[in-house]
């Protein structure tokens, strides 16, 4: 899966649709590796069937894992990789809970889904993040509004592994061609900012086997 800049385009992950849709993946990988900025395509699973190489950069660091890589499953790589955190920052708060939010309205347009039903599954076997799942977040969604749990538009803080950068906050930019559409898929890039800001939670954070604190419940 290791692919560099300036090396050959891989071609896009088996995916949903016709030979035609096929081909147009193909000549969409290439526009999307033209971005300066990490992107990606997924289906309504965040099974990553497009990334770029700046998308590969970002998580260059990234441990493997048998299944939640960040060129995988982008959805699990957020909820359940003990490196997530050292890439995204504030981790919980910033990620993992407007993930959950979406996760759980995905659900109930698809909840026929033997994908989604897995993640679900895997979900309930961790204590914590069932507990955040089920309790937690519907008292976030009440403290923050349901627009917390959009992507598009949202600023979030990113620990990049190139200086340069560093720590910083990338806007999600969430662009869906209406052949995307079709094919029940989005186009998600994190535009990284100029302006830097200081590490959410300590300088990199440390992994840990519960990647969610307990959010607890309104008394």
């Amino acid at each position: 899966m290791a692919f560099q800049a300036g090396g050959q385009r891989p071609d896009p992950r088996p995916g949903p649709g016709t030979p035609e849709a096929q081909a147009y993946l193909r000549d969409y990988a290439a526009l999307l590796e033209a971005a300066p900025f990490p992107s990606l395509v997924v289906d309504h699973r965040w099974d990553v069937l497009l990334a770029n190489s700046a998308f590969r950069t970002l998580f260059q660091d990234v441990e493997p894992h048998p299944t939640a890589l960040p060129v995988d499953n982008f959805l699990r790589f957020v909820l359940f990789h003990p490196d997530a955190a050292t890439v995204l920052g504030d981790h919980e708060y910033s990620w993992c809970l407007p993930m959950l939010a979406h996760f759980s309205k995905t659900v109930e347009r698809h909840g026929h889904d033997h994908g989604l039903q897995a993640i679900r599954r895997d979900i309930a076997q961790d204590p914590i993040m069932e507990a955040a799942y089920r309790h937690g977040l519907p008292h976030w969604l009440r403290s923050v509004g349901e627009r917390a749990a959009e992507h598009d538009g949202a600023v979030r803080p990113l620990l990049h592994p190139d200086p340069r950068w560093g720590a910083t906050d990338c806007r999600i930019v969430v662009e869906t061609t209406d052949t995307l559409q079709d094919m029940g898929c989005a186009r998600l890039t994190l535009v990284l900012r100029e302006i830097r800001r200081a590490p959410a939670r300590g300088r990199r954070a440390h992994r840990t086997v519960s990647h969610l604190r307990v959010v607890h419940a309104a008394d």
